[in-house]
């Protein structure tokens, strides 16, 4: 799968480390060649002596060793991809702000090939705004990031920041660096816009009707046809979302009808739509153009429906483009998600049931069953957003482009 392709390994302190031994094994068996560094931290988690027998290279842990030293630089420049795993809180934040006090820093500064890495932490640390901060930055420099499991954790909690596992990990190089997956850049050449994140219709100048959407999933969704060649262009709504979003073309919107115009705009020019975005049904009738006084006990308000994204596309869509809808539901599920797909001319309905644990707005996970117009059913369990996303696209890619 990997052969010839020369690999360094980044190791850093965590208990996550021991699955980096059997990744090791995983990379060379695949045909690489791995040198590995780890940081001095890491010692205390992993036998350098084990790793340089089952990478057959000597393991680098300091920048000086007696009077010689690790050319840092060179094996930046020597590396066809650099991973770190796992990354650590502590690593992750250095390599965000640029430090470089360990070898494992000092080569990342130095590396010129692509950068991956496979964050492990406890749930409150992965969850913690300084961490998103930090993964953001990293995204922004270009690094790619395997998404975290949920499971058990060192803590004993059971919950996400589970490091991926090395089969995942290789599967993930695979794909999106060596283009050894059958579907990898089977995407390459097609067009295609998502829909992310709430819309928010305004009352007056400081109050909206709106939904507690964050726009994960649309991301994670826009981030996987990036990843498959797909030339994508992302329109979402309000969000708390650190977007950096490389590759991707971004379109910020605020309202239902922003979002409508916004689609109507590229989707002729599209293959693949996939409405992800939690579009508001109604807005205010009108907008008051000073804030809203208190006086009486009710305020009335009149509402109107908004323009329905999802069904104008599919009155619009030719033969040969692909359109994906959302299906959020309470009660009934499979029915009106089926009755959704036939109404608005869609290919394919995704079924989100907020009586799933782990799934709807919010969380970083999501639980998800797909429609597809030929009668098809496909169901998956609970999952990181981004391993929903691939799932997504696996089955529009098999459904479509096989």
């Amino acid at each position: 799968m990997l052969q010839g392709k020369k690999i360094v390994l980044g190791i850093t302190g965590s208990i996550a480390a021991y699955k980096s031994i059997y990744l090791v094994r995983l990379l060379v068996k695949a045909g690489a060649e791995v040198k590995v560094v780890i940081t001095p931290s890491a010692k205390d988690f992993i036998s350098p002596l084990i790793i340089s027998t089952l990478s057959r290279n000597p393991v680098l842990i300091d920048l000086f060793e007696g009077e010689s030293w690790a050319n840092h630089v060179m094996l930046g420049r020597w590396a066809d991809l650099m991973i770190v795993a796992p990354l650590s809180c502590n690593t992750l934040a250095k390599m965000a702000s640029g430090h470089c006090d360990n070898l494992l820093l000092a080569v990342y500064l130095s590396a010129t090939c692509p950068v991956v890495v496979a964050p492990a932490m406890d749930e409150d640390m992965w969850h913690h705004p300084a961490t998103k901060n930090n993964l953001a930055k990293l995204e922004s420099f270009g690094n790619k990031i395997i998404p975290v499991e949920k499971g058990d954790l060192a803590s004993g909690l059971i919950g996400d920041g589970r490091m991926a596992e090395p089969e995942s990990i290789l599967s993930f190089l695979a794909d999106n660096f060596f283009l050894t997956s059958p579907i990898a850049k089977s995407l390459q050449g097609k067009k295609a816009i998502v829909t992310a994140g709430p819309t928010y219709e305004h009352l007056d100048p400081v109050r909206f009707i709106g939904n507690h959407s964050s726009g994960k999933m649309g991301v994670a969704i826009a981030k996987e046809l990036e990843r498959r060649g797909a030339e994508v262009t992302l329109i979402i709504g309000p969000t708390q979302l650190p977007l950096t979003v490389n590759g991707i073309m971004l379109v910020q919107v605020t309202s239902a009808e922003e979002m409508y115009t916004a689609c109507q705009k590229v989707f002729a020019d599209t293959d693949i739509a996939i409405m992800a975005a939690a579009v508001a049904d109604y807005a205010p009738a009108d907008k008051s153009n000073e804030k809203i006084k208190k006086k009486d006990d009710k305020l009335i308000v009149e509402l109107v429906k908004t323009k329905d994204i999802l069904k104008s596309l599919g009155e619009a869509k030719r033969s040969e483009q692909v359109l994906i809808g959302f299906a959020l539901e309470t009660n009934n599920e499979k029915s009106y998600a089926k009755d959704k797909l036939l109404r608005k001319n869609a290919d394919m309905i995704v079924l989100n049931s907020l009586n799933d644990s782990g799934a709807g707005f919010g969380h970083d996970t999501n639980k998800i069953t797909i429609f597809d117009k030929g009668g098809k059913e496909f169901n998956f369990d609970t999952k990181s957003k981004a391993a929903v996303a691939k799932d997504i696209v696996d089955t529009m890619i098999n459904l479509y482009y096989a």
